[in-house]
């Protein structure tokens, strides 16, 4: 049984340095800075952690959130998760994980609980490190690469300029996302946004 009180650590997905800050593969690092935004928190480094950190409430007198952008590269991004989460003392139960996923159409949102990683290093290495696969996972779509093109490739490429019109408005989809996980629960999250 978890603290329903306890902090909630929420990992944006993510490689750091300005050349990937437009990849699909950072969207989890831009659904983490408007979260940061939203709770007037502001991204520092972590002393104990190869991590940027953010911490703030979810509204006023609700739960604590430390947000977390890993800066260690996708593959690597368990160590600094684990870490984090021994540090501040949060169960794998009350870790979402935010991150793109190529099974996924472009503009749509998926919530689950455990299950597979789909051949996403970040989630590899999260569950590696955590010795679990049962922590949220808050799926950002941005579908299959074009023709024969790689999908390591295509993660790695920025979005298009159609999908940055409309970009904006999903990250902070997204975001409500991670928010209502943690204030409704996975379930009523996935009716409220799974239709949609």
């Amino acid at each position: 049984m978890t603290d329903e009180s306890g902090p909630w650590l929420v990992v944006g997905l993510g490689n750091p340095g300005r050349e990937y800050a437009g990849n699909r593969h950072n969207v989890g690092f831009m659904v983490a800075d408007l979260l940061a935004g939203r709770l007037g928190g502001k991204f520092g480094r972590h002393k104990r952690a190869v991590a940027e950190v953010a911490e703030g409430r979810l509204g006023f007198g609700g739960p604590k959130l430390v947000l977390v952008k890993p800066l260690t590269y996708m593959n690597l991004s368990g160590g600094p998760v684990v870490g984090l989460a021994q540090f501040h003392k949060i169960p794998p139960g009350r870790v979402i994980a935010v991150h793109d996923e190529l099974d996924i159409p472009y503009g749509q949102l998926r919530v689950k609980c455990g299950g597979g990683e789909g051949g996403h290093n970040g989630l590899r290495s999260m569950s590696k490190s955590l010795g679990t696969k049962d922590y949220v996972r808050v799926r950002f779509g941005i579908g299959r690469p074009p023709g024969r093109q790689d999908p390591a490739d295509y993660v790695l490429s920025d979005f298009s300029s159609a999908e940055r019109k409309e970009l904006e408005f999903l990250v902070d989809r997204a975001a409500d996302v991670v928010e209502s996980v943690i204030t409704k629960g996975v379930e009523p999250t996935q009716n409220l946004f799974h239709g949609a």
